[in-house]
C-alpha cells in the first residue's frame, strides 16, 4: 500500500511539473502583433517568451480578445495574461507577478489643438463638450477607473473595440482626443503615416507597473514564485532594459 501511495504521489507531482500553462496575446503595436513574416512579436511577446524560458515553464499561447481574456482568467480557463494592469477587481481573481515594464497613457488630440483643449485633468471632462475615445476593457488609471462609473463622466467617453476603431472616429470629426499608450499610438502613426494628425497633449493621465496575471481558478501560487524569480534574475541582468530600447521608440 505504501508503495503505491508514494507512486501515485511521484505520478502526480509529474503531472503538476509537466503541465502547459495557457497565455493569450492581443494585437497591440509594438507589444504583441505578427510581423510581415506571419511571426508573433513584440516587446511583451519577447520579455514573456525569456521569462518563462527562465521560470524552464511550457506554454501554449492564443489570439484572445483581452475583455474575453480577462474572463477566461477569472474562469479558469487561460492560465496567463501578459500586459496587465494591477488592479483591485482583477486582485479578486489573479495573482500579479513583479513588474516588467512601466506603461504610460496619454492624451492625444488633433496636432495643434493642445492649446485649444482646456483640460488638467480627467475629471475637467465632466460638463464639457469634448468626447474621448478608450477601448474597452482597458485600464486607464485609478482616477479614471473611479470617474468612468459616473454618468456625467461616461457620457464624454466613447469605448471603441480597438485603436483602428478609435483613429477612424477620431478622423471623422467625432472624438476630440484618445486615451493611448504612447508607444503603441507611435507605431499606428509610424504604420500609416498619420504625422500630421496627432500630438500628444500634456495633460497627465496614468502611469504605473505592467506584470503578468496569473489565474488563481487554474494556477498554483509556486508558478507566481518562479515566474518572479526569473523576472528579478533577468531584471538584474538588464534584459528588460535592453529590450524596451530595442522596441521602443523615443519622442
Amino acid at each position: 500500500m505504501l508503495r503505491i501511495i508514494i507512486v501515485i504521489a511521484c505520478l502526480l507531482t509529474f503531472s503538476v511539473k509537466a503541465k502547459q500553462l495557457s497565455a493569450g496575446w492581443e494585437l497591440w503595436y509594438p507589444y504583441q502583433y505578427h510581423n510581415n513574416h506571419s511571426e508573433l512579436v513584440g516587446l511583451d511577446i519577447d520579455a514573456f517568451n525569456a521569462i518563462m524560458k527562465r521560470a524552464d515553464l511550457s506554454f501554449s499561447i492564443a489570439e484572445i480578445p483581452w475583455k474575453t481574456h480577462l474572463h477566461f482568467i477569472k474562469t479558469g480557463k487561460v492560465d496567463l495574461a501578459m500586459g496587465a494592469s494591477k488592479t483591485a477587481e482583477r486582485a479578486e481573481y489573479a495573482y500579479f507577478t513583479e513588474p516588467y515594464r512601466q506603461e504610460t497613457v496619454n492624451l492625444f488630440v488633433k496636432k495643434g489643438h493642445s492649446d485649444s483643449i482646456k483640460m488638467n485633468s480627467l475629471k475637467d471632462l465632466i460638463n464639457s463638450d469634448y468626447i474621448l475615445g478608450v477601448e474597452s476593457g482597458y485600464y486607464y488609471g485609478e482616477e479614471y477607473a473611479k470617474l468612468i462609473n459616473q454618468y456625467d463622466f461616461k457620457e464624454n467617453i466613447i469605448e471603441a473595440i480597438d485603436l483602428e476603431q478609435n483613429v477612424s472616429l477620431f478622423l471623422k470629426g467625432h472624438l476630440d482626443g484618445l486615451l493611448v499608450d504612447p508607444n503603441t499610438m507611435h507605431a499606428f502613426i509610424k504604420k500609416y503615416q498619420l504625422w500630421d494628425q496627432f500630438e500628444a497633449h500634456p495633460m497627465p493621465i496614468y502611469s504605473d507597473d505592467i506584470v503578468i496575471m496569473v489565474s488563481k481558478k487554474s494556477v498554483d501560487k509556486s508558478v507566481v514564485e518562479k515566474l518572479n524569480n526569473a523576472i528579478n534574475l533577468l531584471k538584474a541582468e538588464g534584459f528588460f532594459a535592453t529590450l524596451s530600447s530595442q522596441w521602443v521608440t523615443p519622442n
